[in-house]
């Protein structure tokens, strides 16, 4: 079952990339107390991702968080340092790069995609959502193949 605006975002586990190291994070205390703007991406690298996906939050990091927004976490089905570098090549700066290195998060939120035609197995779908104290209030699921929906402007027209 694919998660829904309304639904709760389900306990599981992601990797934080650090200046120390991966850091483990349970979902449950990540997003309590404030809101988090979440984008996925199928793979950190990869050519719209780091072309246009990120660039966008990047870009729009102040007005997101003029309107409220206390993160932006970026989520992918990549290893805690790939997601590290991949932020520190793009100039992530204070967005937060997780790891959801075995898919679990993108398995229990329903948003997985079969990307194995291109070698890369099982992996989130391209989205974004706003979350409020762990709550789904936005939810933007590209269609396959679409970078629209999912980004930064859509979601700051939303809020």
């Amino acid at each position: 079952m694919t998660i829904s605006v309304g639904d709760r975002l389900p306990t599981t586990n992601l990797v934080k990339a650090t200046a120390d190291g991966p850091d483990q994070v349970d979902t449950d205390s990540f997003f309590k107390g404030r809101k988090v703007a979440l984008f996925a991406v199928p793979g950190a690298f990869t050519p719209t991702c780091s072309a246009k996906h990120l660039p966008g939050f990047v870009e729009k990091e102040a007005e997101l968080k003029a309107k409220g927004v206390d993160e932006i976490a970026c989520v992918s089905v990549n290893d805690a340092f790939v997601m590290g570098a991949w932020g520190k090549s793009a100039g992530a700066g204070d967005i937060t790069m997780l790891a959801d290195g075995n898919g679990d998060f993108a398995k229990a939120i329903g948003l997985t995609m079969d990307g194995s035609g291109f070698g890369m197995g099982t992996r989130s779908q391209r989205y974004s959502m706003l979350v409020n104290d762990g709550v789904v209030e936005q939810l933007n699921v590209e269609a396959p193949g679409e970078f629209k929906v999912s980004s930064a402007e859509h979601l700051l027209s939303e809020i």
